[in-house]
């Protein structure tokens, strides 16, 4: 399985494209495909943003943020946490004011298809309990690899 937000080795590069890997080394000799770096040992080093490249996909991650607040009582916390999340370098903060039991929430719903479709590279919250109070389910959303979470 090819893990996002690594470099890939030549055997992996030529499996994600699906040629061998005397291949990829003579596309990158021919500067088709550049390599990131190359390891200690020498080892070849590709950037999934290279192969994007190649296969000509316009494709940029994000960093986005996700605030949260209860009540309407609440909502000057609500744009405190937006400004601490865009001050934190996010390119987009989703923002709902809504219990953390519904799971119904529209900015959950957009942030939730944006996870799936592969579209953030890193998810930052305020607090850990901001997307749901199903805490569980926050644990089997950590486990996928495309999210760094970032929690203040």
């Amino acid at each position: 399985m090819i893990k996002v937000n690594k470099y890939l080795s030549v055997g992996e590069t030529a499996e994600m494209l699906a040629v061998s890997v005397p291949t990829i080394r003579r596309w990158q000799k021919s500067r088709k495909i550049q390599e990131s770096h190359r390891t200690l040992g020498n080892h070849r080093r590709f950037s999934i943003n290279s192969i994007r490249v190649l296969l000509g996909i316009n494709f940029e991650r994000k960093i986005v943020g996700y605030a949260r607040v209860s009540s309407h009582d609440q909502k000057a916390d609500l744009y405190t946490q937006a400004e601490l999340l865009m001050g934190y370098g996010c390119d987009e903060v989703i923002t709902d004011l809504d219990s953390g039991m519904n799971c119904r929430k529209r900015g959950l719903i957009k942030l939730l298809k944006l996870i799936v479709s592969g579209k953030i590279e890193k998810l930052i919250l305020t607090h850990h309990d901001r997307l749901l109070f199903f805490y569980d389910f926050c644990r089997l959303i950590e486990k996928c690899e495309k999210i760094l979470w970032v929690l203040f």
